[in-house]
C-alpha cells in the first residue's frame, strides 16, 4: 500500500506501577506512555515509547512531534527527518507492525532473522533499603538474573545484602550514572567480590573518558552514553558492552543496525527497555536474539498489561503474537 495512504496518530496512556519504581534520579508509580498508530484503511499497526526527561523529552512534547510529523508514512523518510529518540520510535515500530500486518509476514521474516525464540529477560530491583532488595530478591527466586539498580550511600551494602539472600543470581548492577570517579574502584572491587557479572553506565555520560584509565574488574555497559551508531566508534575502547534501547535509538530500523555496529566492534550486547507495556517491549525481542543479556521485564513492574500481552513464564519471554505487535 503506498504511503501516501497512510495515516498517523498518537494516544497517551498510562499504566499504574506494582509498587514505587525507583533509581538514582528519582521514583514514580505510573508508567506514562505514548502510541503512534499508522493505518492504511485497511490494517493497522502500532508502536509505544516512554519519553524520558533524562533526555529532554516530556509526554506532551513528544506526542506533539509525533502529531506534527509531516511527508510520506514510511521508515526511510522518517529516519531522514526526525531525530533519534522516543517520538521516532513509536512511529517506526507502528510502520514495521503495518508493514508486518499488511504482507501477512511476521516482522522478523521482514528483517531477515530467522524466527524468534524465547528469551531469559533480566528482572530489575528498583534502588530502596539495602534489607528491602534483599527480601525483593529472595522472593524472586524464579529469576535467575537480577539487575540491580544502585546509586546511593549504602551500595556496597545493598549489593552484599542481595547476593546473601541470593547466592545462586546472576546479577546486572546499574548504577545510573549515580557513582563518581572517587567512589569507581572501591564500587568495582565490591561488585567483582559480589560476582557481579555486567555494570551499567557507573559514571554519567561525558564522564566515559575515566574509564580508559581504571582496571575493569567488572565488565561495563554503555546506556546513557550511547544512542544511536554514531556513538559506537569513540564508545567501543571504554566500555565492553551496550545497552540497546528502542527509545534511544529511534525505533527498531536504527536498533538492528546499532546491533551490528556493535558486533563488529567488538562489543557485547544488552537489550533493554523503560517501564512499559508489552507492546514496547515485542520489537526489542527482535534485537535481543542473540544477545548477551535481555532486559526486557519492563510488564512485570506494572500493576497491569495492555491486553494482549506478551507471556512470561518466571523469567522466560516468549515471542509476541501478530495481535500484539509485528
Amino acid at each position: 500500500m503506498p504511503s501516501a495512504t497512510r495515516q498517523l496518530s498518537v494516544t497517551i496512556e498510562s499504566f499504574p506501577i506494582d509498587g514505587t519504581f525507583t533509581i538514582s534520579r528519582g521514583a514514580k508509580r505510573e508508567a506514562v506512555v505514548v502510541v503512534a498508530t499508522v493505518t492504511d484503511g485497511t490494517h493497522t499497526g502500532r508502536g509505544e515509547c516512554t519519553p524520558y526527561a533524562r533526555y529532554g523529552e516530556t509526554i506532551d512534547g513528544v506526542a506533539d512531534l509525533i502529531r506534527s510529523y509531516v511527508g510520506p508514512l514510511d521508515r526511510a523518510h522518517l529516519q531522514s527527518v526526525m531525530k533519534a529518540g522516543a517520538a521516532r520510535n513509536a512511529i517506526d515500530c507502528a510502520l514495521w507492525d503495518l508493514e508486518a500486518k499488511s504482507s501477512g509476514k511476521r516482522a522478523s521474516d521482514l528483517a531477515g532473522l530467522t524466527p524468534l525464540a524465547p528469551l531469559t529477560t533480566a528482572f530489575t530491583l528498583s534502588l530502596a533499603a539495602p534489607e528491602e532488595m534483599a527480601a525483593k530478591a529472595k522472593a524472586a527466586a524464579d529469576k535467575p538474573l537480577l539487575k540491580i539498580k544502585l546509586g546511593g550511600a549504602d551500595d556496597v551494602t545493598r549489593l552484599n545484602a542481595i547476593r546473601a539472600a541470593r547466592p545462586d543470581a546472576r546479577i546486572i548492577v546499574d548504577a545510573n550514572e549515580g557513582w563518581t570517579k572517587a567512589n569507581l574502584p572501591a564500587m568495582m572491587r565490591a561488585a567483582h567480590a559480589a560476582r557481579v557479572e555486567l555494570i551499567e553506565q557507573p559514571l554519567p555520560a561525558g564522564s566515559d573518558g575515566t574509564l580508559a584509565s581504571r582496571e575493569r574488574l567488572v565488565p561495563v555497559c554503555a546506556d546513557e552514553s550511547l544512542h544511536t551508531r554514531a556513538d559506537i566508534a569513540q564508545l567501543a575502547t571504554l566500555y565492553d558492552a551496550v545497552n540497546i534501547k528502542l527509545d534511544k535509538t529511534g525505533g527498531l530500523t536504527e536498533a538492528l543496525l546499532l546491533r551490528e555496529a556493535a558486533r563488529a566492534h567488538g562489543l557485547k550486547i544488552m537489550v533493554g527497555c523503560m517501564v512499559a507495556t508489552s507492546l514496547a517491549m515485542a520489537p526489542a525481542i527482535l534485537i535481543a536474539q542473540g544477545a548477551e543479556w535481555a532486559d526486557l521485564d519492563g510488564p512485570l513492574l506494572l500493576a497491569r498489561d495492555r491486553t494482549p500481552a506478551l507471556r512470561y513464564d518466571g523469567a522466560t519471554l516468549y515471542p509476541p503474537t501478530p495481535e500484539l505487535w509485528g
